[in-house]
């Protein structure tokens, strides 16, 4: 049967008219990422620039932020990002996956009201307890030395479970008939999270993965609440915020910019690394 001229030329005008707002938007998305790392290839130092494109191009922004320590120890910095980055990421998963499991198959006692309590409590802003956590922080001591470490992987992942939201709506959307049907065949409750329920989930882990190592990655306030003048202990979001300081600024605007590109690059990487988890999603899984 032949198509309708008038139908297909609509059909294409409707996907030019979604298309051309959606190319335009990413244009706009991609200017700021397209400056900043123009901005740490240029050669001329300071905050200001006259022209959108550097006039001169060179990769000293890099070197110095890896090598100039008199001021900023940028490699220090990002090795502890990368430690309480991976700590929080390992920690959090676990505890998001269990809370959301264990409220999604599970019938309890008291279920909905932790459900409502965990919602309230998710819906206050998180600098709201900062002093009383860096209270509490210190109280331990843990405020200095490598245990600062500690405490900002302890306040990321401590109230992880609480976030448990998303994953359970996920899990909620396998059939309990899948569960029943594999305990009726002998599989134990272990056995249906690890061999039937975590592998039809791997898009929300790894949605949770990736949210939770990222997280350092981006979240300053806390951080400097609890590193303070400890600068050994700096996360990356610190260490570049210190250098747009009015003293600093002159002199590290373009390493900052650098440092932007830098560390976005684990980022990046584990996002390639684990897309294809969502292209599997389901029908991976069942296939396995």
């Amino acid at each position: 049967m032949k198509q309708n001229p008038h139908k297909k030329l609509r059909r294409q005008a409707g996907t030019v008219l979604v298309h051309v707002p959606l190319a335009i938007l990413a244009m706009i998305w991609l200017i700021p990422i397209f400056w900043v790392v123009m901005t740490s290839f240029r050669g001329n130092q300071g905050s200001y620039s006259s022209t959108v494109l550097p006039s001169s191009y060179t990769l000293g922004n890099y070197v110095k932020l890896f090598t100039d320590f008199s001021v900023f120890n940028f490699p220090k910095m990002l090795s502890n990002t990368l430690i309480v980055a991976v700590a929080n990421c390992v920690i959090s998963t676990f505890l998001v996956v269990a809370v959301a499991y264990t409220l999604s198959r599970l019938r309890f006692r008291s279920r909905k009201t932790l459900m409502n309590a965990a919602m309230v409590i998710n819906l206050f802003p998180g600098f709201m307890s900062m002093i009383a956590v860096y209270y509490i922080i210190k109280m331990l001591g843990w405020n200095t030395g490598p245990m600062l470490l500690v405490a900002m992987i302890a306040v990321y992942a401590g109230g992880a479970g609480c976030n448990y939201h998303i994953a359970k709506g996920f899990f909620d959307t396998i059939p309990l008939a899948l569960d029943e049907a594999a305990r009726m065949d002998g599989a134990t409750s272990w056995q249906v999270l690890t061999k039937i329920i975590l592998p039809l989930s791997r898009p929300i882990i790894v949605y949770t993965l990736l949210t939770s190592f990222a997280g350092p990655f981006k979240d300053f306030m806390l951080a400097k609440v609890l590193c303070s003048a400890n600068s050994d202990y700096y996360t990356v979001a610190v260490g570049l915020y210190q250098m747009l300081d009015v003293e600093y600024i002159d002199q590290w605007f373009c390493a900052f910019a650098a440092g932007a590109v830098v560390i976005s690059i684990p980022i990046a990487a584990m996002f390639l690394y684990t897309q294809r988890y969502y292209v599997d999603g389901v029908s991976g899984a069942v296939k396995g």
